[in-house]
């Protein structure tokens, strides 16, 4: 019976309606989504990471200048606490030896010794005044250190707080990028969903229903007997009609899905669990790819573009059916097209 291709539906032989392949389609498609998400999730937490991590190597360079400024600042300020004491008690001295020189100079008409005394007293008293002066001229000098360094914990305030901005910035635009990316893949992934439904449909109706054609969750099975002799990677001649119509309908594929949508078509081998040692297949994984590799080649000799094809080969290790029955055997002996993003 041909298959819908908007709804990925059949009818089964009772003619009762079949929803599986397309809850399946849309559990799949959901889980593309998520994988994706995380994807830009996990990028975006790295660019974030890098830009906090940028951040803070910034924060810490600037608190060490700011502890060291804050240490020179203390310094400089015992310093000045030092010489403005040192200009106290030298004004005190200075106070008392104008006293001195006063009482002294009223006694300098009682003889010429007391008048040495006092010449004396006032050499004393000018040195102790040039000594004064310098140590005003210290304390000036350090206040001026002083106001420079307020300047630079300013800029540095100023530096911390531009940084802090850009940090909240980035923060935005990660943020603004984020949704903009769900968005898009969201929409890519409707769209890529509605190819696979249309495709899978339309190899259905040229295929027809068969059993040993299935549609398998969001894959194209084929059975390998189909395509291929026992135990070997070169396809059968009466193949080439299975192949003709495949590729006819990937051709139909590709004009319809827009170029900037990255899709392939993922052709996969797998083989029975029963081991193979040849000279030309040393294992089933060998076995496996060469089989979708062949089938991939003669796709593109009959005009699929390469670039949306992949052959990959999964061997033994994704049965279909756990059994070891003849039956179980020839199950997960299949070729699978499953329909992707790149």
């Amino acid at each position: 019976m041909p298959v819908s291709s908007a709804g990925g539906r059949r009818r089964g032989r009772a003619g009762q309606m079949n929803y599986w392949p397309g809850f399946v389609d849309a559990l799949s498609t959901l889980l593309l989504s998520i994988v994706f998400l995380i994807s830009i999730f996990t990028v975006g937490q790295f660019f974030l990471s890098r830009e906090i991590s940028g951040r803070d190597t910034v924060l810490d360079r600037l608190n060490r200048q700011i502890a060291e400024l804050t240490d020179l600042l203390s310094l400089e300020r015992s310093n000045r606490r030092t010489v403005e004491e040192s200009i106290a008690a030298l004004q005190s001295t200075l106070q008392a030896s104008e006293a001195e020189r006063a009482r002294l100079q009223g006694l300098l008409n009682s003889g010429g010794q007391i008048q040495a005394q006092a010449q004396e007293l006032g050499l004393a008293l000018e040195a102790e005044r040039q000594a004064t002066g310098r140590a005003l001229s210290q304390v000036e000098i350090l206040n001026q250190q002083i106001a420079a360094m307020r300047r630079q914990l300013a800029a540095l305030e100023e530096a911390l707080a531009a940084s802090e901005a850009r940090d909240q910035e980035s923060q935005a635009r990660i943020a603004d990028l984020g949704s903009r990316l769900n968005v898009a893949l969201a929409q890519r992934v409707q769209e890529l969903a509605r190819y696979r439904s249309d495709f899978f449909g339309r190899l259905r109706q040229i295929l027809g229903n068969r059993p040993d054609i299935r549609i398998v969750g969001d894959r194209f099975v084929l059975q390998s007997e189909l395509l291929f002799p026992a135990g070997q990677a070169v396809l059968r001649p009466e193949a080439a009609n299975e192949i003709d119509r495949i590729a006819a309908a990937l051709v139909e594929l590709e004009r319809k899905i827009p170029p900037d949508i990255p899709w392939v078509l993922r052709v996969d081998g797998h083989t029975d669990a029963r081991p193979i040692a040849t000279a030309q297949f040393p294992s089933n994984w060998a076995l496996a790819a060469a089989r979708a590799i062949a089938v991939v080649q003669a796709l593109v000799a009959r005009g699929v573009q390469p670039q949306h094809l992949l052959a990959a080969g999964f061997g033994e290790y994704q049965p279909l059916d756990p059994g070891t029955t003849e039956e179980a055997y020839a199950r997960n002996r299949r070729i699978e097209f499953k329909l992707t993003e790149r």
